[in-house]
C-alpha cells in the first residue's frame, strides 16, 4: 500500500501546472521568450527616442514591465513593455520638465490604473462592438507594417536581399519543423551571414547604446508638492487610460486566439503595479504590446506566463551579457519578422469581397472608421473610442427606425387610440411629437404603449409635451399599457402615475 508520503507527493504533482510537467512546453516557452526579447530591443530603443529619453530608459521599462506583468497580470502569455502610444503621451512631460517628472508621471499613472481596475473599468470592454475589435486588429497590423518601412528606405542595397531571404525563411522553415520558432532561425541565420561575409547593413547597435548594468531602484527626483501633482496628473491620467485600453483590447484578442478567458480586472490592476515598479526602476512605463504578443502567442505558440517572464529576463541578459553580439543583428532580419507578424495579425477574412457583401453597411463603416482613425492618429485609444461612438450612433439610428405609430378612431368618433411600438429613447422619441393630429383628433386620446418600452427622460419629456399640446386644445390624454419599468420611470420623472 502507498505510504502517506507517497500519496502527498502524488497530490503535489497533480497540483503542478502543465508547463512544469511537460518538457515540450518549457522548450516552446523559452524559445518564444528569446524571440520576443530580440524583437523588443529595437522597438524599445525607438520608443525611447520618441519620448526623448536615453535608450536604456526604454529597455529598462520593457524589462520591468514584462517581468512584473507575468506575475501580477490577468492574461497569460501576453507581453507588456514600452510602447509608442505611452511614449507619445508622456513625451511632453520629459521635454518640458525633465526625466524626474516623467518617472513621477509613470508611477502616478500606475496608481490611477490600479484605482480604475478596482472600480471595474474593465467591465466596459463588453460594450465594444465586434466591428471595432476587428478594426482595432487590422489597424494594429497596418501600423506594425508601416513602422517597418523606414527601415527599408534609403538603406544599402544588401538590406533588400537580406529582407527577402528573411521572408522566405519565415514562410518555409515552419514546413520543415515547428520545434524551433522560424523567427529565431531567421535572426540567427541572417546575423551569421552578415557577420561572416562582412556585409555593411544597419544593425540593432545603430539604434542606440545598449545598457551595461541592471537598473538601480529609486524614487524620482522631483519635489513632492501639490504643484508637481498638478503638472503631472493630466499626463498620468491620459497614460493610464491609453495603457489600459490597449492592454485590455490586446487581452481580448489573445482570449479569442487561444479560446481561453482572462481576468480583465486583474490585468488592469496588474498594469498599474507594473508601471509603479517600472517607474521605481527608472523606466518610461508601458502597456501591452500587440506585435510582440502576436510573436509570442500566434507565431511561437506560447501559452503560459513563463514566456512573458523570460522575455523580460532575456532582454536584460542579451543587452548586458551579449551586448556586442546583439548589436550585430541586422535590422533586416527583425523587419522581416515584424512584417510577417503584421501579415498574420491582419484579419483578411474581414475584408474579403464575400464577407463585405454579406456584412451590414453599418458594420463595415464602423470597422473602416476605426482603421482610418487609428492609422491617421497612430493612437489606438482614439481610434477605438471613435469607432465605438460611430457604432453607437449607427445602432441608435437603426433602433429609432423600428418605432411605429398607428391610430384607430372608434366608430362613434369620440376616442382615438394611438398604438406605439418599439424602443423609446432620445433618438426615437424626438420624432414622436409629430406623429399625432392635435387639431383633428377627438376630445379623448389614448396612447397605448403596451408594445413599447421607455428607456430615458427624453421619452418622458416627449410624452409630457404630447399631453400639453392636447391640453391646450381642451383634450384629454390617457397613457396605457406601460410595463413595470417604464411605468416606474414615468412616475418618478413626472411625479404621478401614467394613465392620468
Amino acid at each position: 500500500m502507498p505510504t502517506s508520503a507517497t500519496t502527498a507527493a502524488a497530490r503535489l504533482r497533480g497540483l503542478r501546472p502543465d508547463w512544469l510537467k511537460d518538457p515540450k512546453v518549457w522548450r516552446t516557452e523559452i524559445l518564444a521568450a528569446l524571440v520576443v526579447a530580440l524583437a523588443l530591443i529595437p522597438e524599445a530603443i525607438a520608443f525611447s527616442i520618441i519620448a526623448g529619453v536615453d535608450p536604456a530608459v526604454g529597455l529598462f521599462a520593457s524589462f520591468t514591465m514584462a517581468v512584473t506583468i507575468a506575475v501580477v497580470g490577468g492574461r497569460r502569455a501576453m507581453v507588456s513593455a514600452a510602447t509608442g502610444a505611452v511614449a507619445l503621451v508622456i513625451a511632453p512631460v520629459n521635454h518640458e520638465y525633465g526625466l524626474g517628472h516623467l518617472i513621477a508621471t509613470v508611477m502616478l499613472a500606475g496608481v490611477m490604473q490600479i484605482a480604475l481596475g478596482a472600480i471595474g473599468v474593465a467591465r466596459l470592454m463588453r460594450f465594444l462592438p465586434r466591428s471595432v475589435m476587428t478594426g482595432f486588429v487590422n489597424a494594429l497590423a497596418i501600423l506594425v507594417f508601416l513602422s517597418q518601412l523606414p527601415e527599408l528606405h534609403d538603406v544599402p542595397w544588401p538590406v533588400y536581399p537580406l529582407f527577402l531571404a528573411g521572408l522566405v525563411l519565415l514562410v518555409l522553415f515552419p514546413r520543415i519543423t515547428r520545434t524551433v520558432p522560424a523567427p529565431l532561425v531567421t535572426v540567427v541565420v541572417l546575423t551569421v551571414v552578415t557577420v561572416a561575409a562582412g556585409i555593411a547593413v544597419p544593425t540593432v547597435g545603430d539604434k542606440g547604446e545598449l545598457p551595461s548594468a541592471l537598473p538601480v531602484p529609486g524614487l524620482p527626483d522631483v519635489p513632492l508638492t501639490v504643484d508637481t501633482l498638478v503638472v503631472i496628473a493630466p499626463y498620468a491620467f491620459a497614460m493610464a487610460l491609453v495603457g489600459l485600453m490597449e492592454s485590455l483590447m490586446t487581452a481580448k484578442l489573445v482570449d479569442d486566439l487561444t479560446d481561453t478567458h482572462s481576468s480583465k480586472t486583474r490585468e488592469s490592476v496588474g498594469q498599474g503595479i507594473a508601471n509603479i515598479v517600472t517607474g521605481f526602476f527608472g523606466g518610461m512605463g508601458g502597456c501591452a504590446v500587440i506585435g510582440q504578443t502576436m510573436i509570442n502567442v500566434k507565431v511561437s505558440q506560447a501559452r503560459t506566463r513563463v514566456s512573458t517572464f523570460l522575455a523580460g529576463v532575456f532582454l536584460m541578459v542579451l543587452c548586458i551579457g551579449f551586448g556586442p553580439l546583439v548589436a550585430d543583428i541586422p535590422m533586416a532580419a527583425l523587419v522581416a519578422v515584424m512584417v510577417m507578424v503584421a501579415v498574420a495579425a491582419f484579419d483578411w477574412h474581414s475584408v474579403a469581397p464575400k464577407t463585405l457583401r454579406r456584412m451590414p453597411a453599418g458594420e463595415i463603416t464602423v470597422m473602416f472608421v476605426t482603421v482610418v482613425v487609428v492609422v491617421a492618429t497612430h493612437n489606438l485609444a482614439v481610434g477605438v473610442v471613435t469607432g465605438t461612438l460611430t457604432a453607437m450612433v449607427i445602432f441608435a439610428r437603426r433602433v429609432a427606425r423600428l418605432t411605429h405609430v398607428t391610430s384607430v378612431t372608434d366608430p362613434e368618433g369620440g376616442t382615438v387610440v394611438y398604438r406605439v411600438t418599439g424602443e423609446l429613447f432620445f433618438a426615437s422619441s424626438n420624432d414622436l411629437v409629430g406623429r399625432f393630429d392635435y387639431a383633428g383628433d377627438p376630445e379623448r386620446v389614448v396612447v397605448d404603449l403596451s408594445a413599447a418600452h421607455i428607456w430615458d427622460a427624453s421619452t418622458v419629456a416627449t410624452l409630457d409635451a404630447i399631453e400639453t399640446k392636447y391640453a391646450q386644445r381642451g383634450k384629454t390624454v390617457e397613457i396605457t399599457g406601460l410595463n413595470s419599468p417604464s411605468a416606474e420611470l414615468h412616475r418618478r420623472l413626472t411625479g404621478e402615475p401614467a394613465g392620468h
